[in-house]
């Protein structure tokens, strides 16, 4: 938003005067998403993520890890969430490891993570953590949080990841949603897996004769 200012002229009636006018612009100062509405921080939250944010500029091998397995699930999710949100990827990561080993963690969790990781550079982050992912065969039966995975890891043009995900999907013999098997089919093609984008479609056509096309 601009909001010009005007003066006034120094001399009544000198048409030689002109008004002097200062553009003062107002918006967000960075590129950090705003706050979820209705997202409240406790304040063990805060505390938590207060340490971790201190350790790290001390000495980044000395997290105070035991601070989060204290927190419960709302509050652990919670500072995560806030994390993501400053673009503290790393630190993200060590609090959904805790997550992930105290309760367990959605797949939606997993594609915050990979759109926060793709949005600061840091690819081979994502690499590592859907290996991780397949390493600890996490359950992807769940289609929405796997198709906002699926398009965080294309989205940020990581051809590995993409393969992984759809061995883990077959793996879990669920059967594929019409929508994601397309969006992992043009992944796969665009990767050149060609072999693997027809094996999906022939699954598609079979499951919905009629319909794909």
């Amino acid at each position: 938003t601009a909001f010009a200012i005007c003066g006034s002229p120094s001399g009544a009636g000198d048409a030689r005067n002109h008004r002097r006018i200062t553009v003062v612009r107002c918006g967000k100062r960075d590129n950090r998403p705003q706050l979820s509405k209705g997202r409240i921080l406790s304040s063990e939250a805060i505390q938590a993520i207060q340490s971790l944010k201190r350790a790290h500029k001390l000495d980044g091998s000395n997290l105070p890890v035991h601070d989060l397995s204290r927190l419960l699930k709302s509050d652990l999710t919670a500072a995560i969430k806030e994390l993501l949100r400053q673009d503290q990827c790393s630190l993200a990561r060590v609090a959904f490891s805790t997550l992930r080993s105290e309760y367990g963690a959605d797949l939606n969790m997993y594609a915050e993570l990979v759109l926060c990781f793709a949005r600061n550079g840091l690819v081979r982050e994502i690499d590592s953590l859907i290996a991780e992912m397949e390493n600890d065969d996490v359950s992807i039966g769940e289609t929405k949080g796997l198709l906002r995975l699926v398009t965080a890891v294309i989205g940020a043009r990581r051809m590995e990841p993409t393969v992984r995900i759809y061995r883990m999907m077959k793996r879990s013999g669920s059967e594929l949603d019409e929508y994601l098997g397309r969006v992992m089919s043009k992944g796969l093609r665009n990767f050149g897996e060609v072999d693997l984008a027809n094996e999906v479609d022939e699954e598609l056509k079979r499951l919905y004769r009629g319909i794909f096309v």
